[in-house]
């Protein structure tokens, strides 16, 4: 799973970070989406959160955007 592998590349999280993390992944993944936009929105999910963004609802709300804007 994406998610995982950009949460280890990143740094060390604890198991409620990761599953935070694996959550809201699960909900924003399509299961038509080709690697790489899984890769990318892995990668959205995570910078969204190392940027302070701890709140379940909005880190869910933020992902859906691309990131800058």
């Amino acid at each position: 799973m994406p998610i995982f592998a950009r949460a280890r590349e990143a740094g060390i999280f604890s198991s409620s970070e990761v599953a935070l993390l694996a959550r809201v992944f699960d909900r924003l993944k399509d299961e038509h989406q080709s690697p790489e936009r899984r890769e990318a929105l892995a990668s959205r999910v995570l910078a969204n959160y190392l940027a302070g963004i701890r709140d379940e609802a909005e880190l869910l709300s933020v992902s859906k955007r691309p990131l800058g804007r």
